[in-house]
């Protein structure tokens, strides 16, 4: 009998990636990455990302059915659709959740949002384990953190706990709905630097062009020093606030971590009574897939532990 197997599923705003594994922590037996192309809407997105994952499986574990399947997704999925989620136009109105139970009937599901994802797989297996409380913050395409505490990620009563890119930036936001306002994620985020790139050196293509052009140009130099200030800025209230012991980042930035480290280490130091550690997330570039993976394994040994429960109130009526 082949050993089973679990699917995770990480639907990005401009890519989707995907893992299969065995239940158990170790190796991924593949991997796989496509295009979100979000320009083609929610509708095509899934149904690229889907066809992607069962095409991993068939290569890599051909007659195989994942028996539980872990979705991580940008925006804060419902039952009836994903909120929070502009980057893909009609991913909102996507019932995630029954879309992937649609296309994988036999296995348990799980979805969950990306950064709580990442922060979830960072708390089992990562760079917040035994951190109590623990912060994960994303920087990545979007900005947004997670707080772990008894190594249980904290959702809120929406699921929007952590939500850091709707912050406000000034004293003359007070009042004014995100609408009217630029709201932290416009400016410290990997879009919010790509714009910023693109006043100076009009062919860039990602944050990571203003990262390597700082050293050499003082406008992006000046553009970096704007970025990292404000992210201290936030980062230190959060701290205040939260009383991590340790703070674990991760995203697609941490590229450039010891541009990051030195100002948020200095600020941190600076202002918070209890300086919590700084370190780089141990999954720095794919902890939301991580996570998915992670989501999958926990509802395998939840459907374990819930069997024998089941059976021992079953009985039969001769």
């Amino acid at each position: 009998m082949l050993p089973p197997v679990v699917l995770g599923i990480d639907f990005g705003g401009t890519k989707t990636a995907m893992a299969v594994a065995e239940p158990t922590p170790g190796p991924r037996l593949g991997a796989a990455t496509v295009p979100t192309h979000a320009a083609e809407g929610g509708r095509a997105s899934l149904g690229r990302g889907l066809r992607a994952a069962r095409a991993l499986l068939d290569r890599v574990a051909p007659g195989r059915e994942p028996i539980a399947v872990g979705v991580s997704t940008i925006g804060i999925p419902r039952d009836s659709g994903v909120d929070l989620a502009p980057n893909i136009p009609g991913w909102a109105d996507l019932a995630l959740a029954k879309e992937i139970q649609a296309a994988f009937p036999a296995s348990e599901v799980r979805v969950e949002t990306d950064v709580k994802a990442a922060a979830r797989v960072e708390a089992v297996e990562g760079a917040l384990q035994e951190a109590d409380p623990g912060l994960y913050l994303n920087l990545g395409t979007g900005l947004a953190v997670a707080i772990v505490t008894k190594g249980e990620v904290i959702a809120g009563r929406n699921g929007a706990a952590g939500e850091i890119g709707y912050n406000l930036r000034r004293l003359a936001d007070v009042g004014l709905a995100a609408g009217h306002r630029s709201i932290l994620e416009d400016q410290v985020s990997g879009i919010g630097l790509l714009a910023r790139a693109k006043e100076i050196h009009p062919d860039a293509t990602g944050a990571k062009d203003l990262f390597a052009a700082a050293s050499l140009d003082p406008r992006a130099a000046d553009i970096l020093r704007e970025f990292t200030d404000e992210l201290a800025f936030h980062l230190v209230n959060l701290a205040i606030a939260v009383d991590p012991a340790r703070i674990a980042v991760g995203g697609g930035m941490v590229r450039s971590w010891p541009v990051l480290y030195a100002p948020l280490r200095r600020a941190l130091d600076a202002a918070v009574p209890f300086p919590p550690e700084l370190v780089q997330a141990a999954f720095p570039f794919d902890a939301p897939l991580a996570g998915a993976l992670t989501l999958a394994r926990a509802a395998v040994r939840e459907a374990a532990l819930a069997a024998p429960a089941e059976s021992s109130t079953t009985s039969t009526t001769p």
